[in-house]
């Protein structure tokens, strides 16, 4: 009885991608409210948090590779181990006279161990599973990672700002050195949780079986890797399909980090002047609430209309609400109920149209001789997007000013429209085989 206890997903799947999660936006969208509280401009913070999301980008690059060794949950723990030992190493570091360079440092380090993290993590979830569970369980992996950015983007900003003003008695308003104590231990924080995760793995999660075309040498590794890309390159359609996986979020990565800057920063330089405690609450829960919200809906509405014929549709939802990040710019509201409605409406519509965008990368993109591996590199496409646009977001919000930056991402959803209008459809809807998405895909709902 204990031993089929121990092997019951429901112990290991909500935990494994709660802790990928946890650790993804942490490093991705928690280190650049740090950055921004600790005296950073948008530009450099923005700069600095996006460079974060290239190992994720990447990593269909070096997968072959963890294939090779050991077994999965040993890369799972190893992982999870040095992710707690890196966030107390970050709050430890922040007491050094130059811990900005440091603390960038360890955090690109973290990034590269997430990134493995979620490789192996996936690689524990299709190796263990068969097909049925996996469909079985799919929607509690993907509720289990999406309470990560609410613990992450909601609950350790709240308690970063509550800590700030109430326990070390520092101005809010204030951006500067000051924040340093109490973001020490929010890290040390989430070193905590994440050992407690390794450490439960440790009893509960399975090895994880060997995939059947696994890798032997590093040769046969390289030559896998290839082969994909050959194959990959060779699809009907492949560069519009391209476009289509990296312009259709083109004005989400131009909004992704200067959303919550806008947030926080003072009425007098254009922003709302939010304490990061109301930021936590209405960007970090209301907006990811109205997320899955958007998503669950989206995911019935293509199950019923089809993908092809609601595609644009889709595209719109993801794209015309930014206009209510405009709206508050120009008005600069101070009653919360209005903020918070404008954040949700954004938020909801863009998870009712990213699914669409999940789904076209699932059944167009993906189909083929590596379909799983095709599939991240159309996220990865996606991923690449939110990078260079968040590394260029804060200069161009700096030059531009709130309302004009914002009027900027609206003009740049004209792309997202032109290459949904013209995206190829070359698979048919019903014979596209069904694919459980990696975790990390839902990053996007952030």
């Amino acid at each position: 009885m204990k031993s089929a206890l121990r092997r019951s997903p429901l112990l290991w799947v909500p935990s494994g991608y709660f802790t990928m999660a946890l650790t993804y936006m942490t490093l991705t969208s928690v280190t650049a409210i740090m950055f921004k509280n600790l005296g950073m401009g948008n530009a450099q913070a923005a700069e600095y948090a996006s460079y974060l999301i290239l190992a994720y980008t990447i990593k269909p690059l070096f997968a072959p590779f963890v294939e090779m060794y050991r077994t999965k949950k040993f890369f799972v723990l190893c992982a999870q181990l040095t992710i707690a030992l890196g966030f107390a190493g970050v709050a430890l570091a922040m007491t050094l006279p130059n811990y900005m360079a440091v603390l960038v440092f360890l955090f690109g380090v973290l990034s590269l161990i997430g990134a493995t993290q979620d490789i192996a993590s996936d690689g524990v979830y299709v190796t263990s599973l068969d097909t049925k569970a996996q469909s079985l369980y799919c929607g509690i992996q993907s509720l289990s990672w999406n309470i990560g950015p609410i613990v992450a983007s909601g609950g350790l900003v709240y308690l970063s700002g509550w800590l700030h003003k109430n326990y070390f008695h520092h101005d809010a308003a204030v951006f500067g050195p000051e924040w340093i104590d109490a973001w020490r231990i929010i890290f040390f924080i989430v070193a905590g949780i994440t050992l407690a995760m390794a450490l439960w793995h440790l009893r509960v999660m399975p090895d994880g079986a060997k995939a059947d075309n696994a890798p032997t040498s590093v040769a046969d590794a390289t030559h896998i890797l290839v082969d994909s890309f050959l194959t990959f390159f060779q699809k009907r359609g492949v560069w519009t399909m391209i476009a289509f996986a990296f312009l259709f979020r083109l004005s989400i990565g131009l909004l992704e980090k200067i959303g919550p800057f806008f947030m926080v920063d003072p009425v007098a330089k254009g922003g709302l002047g939010l304490s990061n405690e109301l930021l936590g609450i209405i960007y970090g829960t209301y907006g990811l609430i109205a997320v899955l919200l958007g998503s669950l809906l989206g995911g019935i509405f293509v199950a019923r209309r089809g993908l092809q014929s609601t595609l644009f549709l889709l595209c719109c939802a993801v794209n015309i609400p930014n206009v209510t990040f405009l709206l508050l710019s120009i008005y600069q509201p101070h009653d919360l109920f209005v903020i918070s409605a404008g954040v949700a409406v954004e938020k909801f519509f863009f998870g009712f149209g990213s699914v669409g965008f999940m789904i076209y990368l699932m059944q167009q993109l993906a189909p083929g001789k590596y379909t799983t591996t095709h599939y991240a590199f159309g996220t990865g496409l996606m991923g690449l997007c939110m990078m260079l646009t968040g590394i260029v977001s804060g200069h161009l919000q700096q030059a531009l000013g709130y309302v004009s930056y914002f009027s900027l991402v609206m003009a740049a959803t004209i792309p997202s429209f032109l290459v949904t209008w013209f995206a190829p459809f070359h698979v048919k809807e019903a014979d596209a085989a069904p694919l459980a998405a990696p975790a990390t895909t839902q990053a996007a709902s952030v």
